[in-house]
């Protein structure tokens, strides 16, 4: 039976052409007003400026759905273990019984390599996938011990890192938006405004099914305790947030922001929080997939099951 896309539109029901791009901030939660918060008072910075206990404004018809970092597990949620959850939908502390901070030990690797979000979209079928970022030249030449979740995810899964040739082209972007970092590195780059960055992950995600972009110059500021940095870097990634959202098609696509623990949101100490972190749905099936999310673990298998759901309408 052919499904008209109209009907498809009306009834909720994805469509073979549907796409998602995760949007991972590391380091950002929710928290209080205050001194401690450089979301207090600072203009523009919508969406990320969001508060305990008062209503959240979310331009582009945004749903928020606080989501639990901690996984049932004591102690301050951290880097290595929440992404491996967000990436996988395992609940890794409980697994390994503990926070890990920094990057994945074997044991997280051994739940990345086998459930990767990666891998099990490939599994089903979902072939057009992306690790938007970019890789330079120096992690191949001198790859370091250690990697991070989302790195050992695209290898779980056997896909192409970018490289800065393919940021050049438009096919990828930098976890500096702004591309001033690799020019720091020597690379022979454009700058871009967070508007033109945001028209370039718009374009990626319009070209895969899934795509994920990470984010974790917030983590570096919270951790720095660095509050004019975080005051002049929190507006830029609400600029970049906004111009991908401008340039997406949310009749077919959703976008889904998220974090593995707080952190920048209370700068009164170096270490991570334990405040809920937002996650933030956008367009199509919006509501159905922030109704689903309450804990990290939650979120790939809302992906997994947005993007296989009825995957022969229209056929």
């Amino acid at each position: 039976m052919t499904i008209a896309r109209e009907d498809c539109l009306a009834t909720g029901i994805m469509t073979s052409d549907s796409r998602v791009l995760l949007f991972f901030i590391d380091g950002l939660g929710i928290g209080t007003r205050g001194p401690h918060n450089p979301f207090d008072g600072l203009s523009d910075a919508a969406p990320l400026a969001i508060f305990q206990n008062e209503p959240a404004e979310i331009p582009f018809a945004g749903i928020l759905a606080p989501t639990d970092a901690c996984l049932g597990i004591e102690g301050r949620p951290q880097s290595a273990s929440g992404q491996t959850t967000i990436l996988t939908g395992v609940n890794a502390p409980k697994i390994i019984g503990a926070h890990k901070q920094g990057f994945p030990n074997q044991a997280l690797l051994d739940i990345i390599r086998e459930h990767s979000i990666f891998l099990q979209l490939k599994n089903k079928g979902i072939e057009s996938i992306t690790f938007a970022n970019t890789y330079t030249k120096r992690f191949f030449e001198r790859r370091p011990r250690w990697i991070s979740a989302t790195t050992a995810a695209v290898e779980a899964a056997g896909l192409r890192f970018n490289v800065v040739e393919d940021l050049k082209a438009g096919r990828a972007v930098y976890h500096d938006f702004t591309n001033e970092m690799l020019i720091e590195y020597g690379e022979i780059v454009d700058v871009r405004t967070p508007e033109l960055a945001g028209d370039v992950l718009a374009g990626i995600v319009r070209s895969h099914r899934f795509t994920l972009y990470e984010y974790f110059i917030t983590d570096k500021i919270g951790h720095a305790q660095d509050y004019d940095a975080a005051r002049r870097g929190l507006p830029m990634l609400a600029r970049f947030i906004r111009a991908v959202l401008r340039n997406l098609d949310l009749t077919n696509t959703t976008m889904i922001l998220t974090s593995d623990h707080g952190n920048i949101e209370d700068l009164s100490a170096r270490n991570h929080t334990l405040n809920l972190v937002p996650t933030i749905t956008w367009g199509r099936n919006a509501e159905a997939i922030a109704s689903r999310i309450e804990t990290l673990a939650d979120i790939t298998p809302a992906i997994v099951r947005t993007l296989t759901a009825n995957a022969t309408a229209g056929s």
